[in-house]
């Protein structure tokens, strides 16, 4: 081969490596479980929203965050207006924990931060333990990765399966109309409360399953496969009766099997909904954690 064509033909190989990383992140994801909506640029944060939450709840945060982070909103089909999809039936965490793994390898995001809220707690310590070291560090926001526990430590998945079960044919029997207008009524007032702390309904059948695993999965088995650093940022009070006083006394054996000691960041003043309740504390909170 002649020098030149030589010369042009390596800079055309470098030139197609150099473009495939972009490529990677451009790719088409398609799924019937998740959506996921992309903003900003730099390293990349995965926000996953909690039960009858969609992305709508990390509006404030991914506003904060997307001038130096890739923000990827995800939202979980069967939540707020979104139609259920494959989440009308069968489980509900594993798979959209699959799903997002599966965003992360098709987009070809490098250890990607995760930050999931309550049930999507759940759901980003499954991406980490199934994910390994494609995952970067893990945020964790007023979750566990088994939520009776936090009530007694002795308490067994098999102990509160009997009462998730009558939850679970609550939410069915109260129908989808009900549970759009987050089950207090449709009044104007209502709908401001309800909106304020991140309820946005959804389908009744994948409501009523992802209430039932919140009872129910119990992930403290598969902590150590979870490879990132993790952090739990949790609503915290010091008013002596709150019971969120000694949360942390609480959360800590929870995490436990980690196989670096878990990172707690308390948001005084704020209940379930962190991120609503406490907006600049949690997203001082972020930043360190994104550090």
């Amino acid at each position: 081969m002649p020098a030149r064509l030589s010369a042009l033909f390596a800079a055309l190989v470098l030139t197609l490596l150099a473009v495939a990383p972009a490529q990677a992140q451009t790719q088409t994801f398609r799924s019937d479980r998740i959506t996921v909506e992309t903003r900003g640029r730099g390293p990349d944060v995965v926000l996953i929203p909690g039960l009858a939450s969609t992305a709508v709840v990390w509006t404030r945060l991914a506003d904060r965050l997307d001038d130096d982070h890739t923000v990827h909103l995800v939202s979980v089909r069967g939540f707020g207006p979104l139609p259920a999809g494959a989440n009308a039936s069968g489980p509900l965490v594993g798979p959209v924990a699959q799903e997002v793994l599966r965003y992360v390898r098709t987009r070809g995001l490098r250890t990607p931060a995760i930050i999931g809220h309550s049930m999507g707690g759940l759901v980003a310590l499954r991406v980490g333990a199934d994910g390994g070291r494609s995952i970067g560090r893990i945020m964790v926001v007023d979750a566990s990765p088994f939520f009776p526990a936090l009530l007694n430590g002795a308490t067994s998945a098999r102990d509160v399966e009997p009462i998730a079960r009558v939850a679970y044919q609550a939410v069915l029997f109260l129908g989808d109309d009900a549970l759009q207008q987050g089950v207090w009524g449709a009044d104007g007032a209502s709908e401001a409360v309800m909106a304020g702390m991140g309820w946005q309904g959804g389908d009744r059948r994948v409501l009523a399953q992802g209430l039932y695993e919140v009872m129910t999965l119990d992930m403290r088995h598969r902590l150590d496969d979870v490879v990132g650093p993790v952090t739990v940022a949790y609503g915290w009070s010091r008013t002596e009766d709150s019971p969120r006083r000694d949360l942390e006394r609480r959360l800590r054996p929870a995490f436990a099997g980690l196989r670096t000691p878990v990172r707690m960041e308390p948001i005084e003043g704020a209940e379930h909904m962190v991120m609503i309740d406490q907006p600049r504390r949690f997203e001082a909170a972020v930043l360190r954690f994104l550090r």
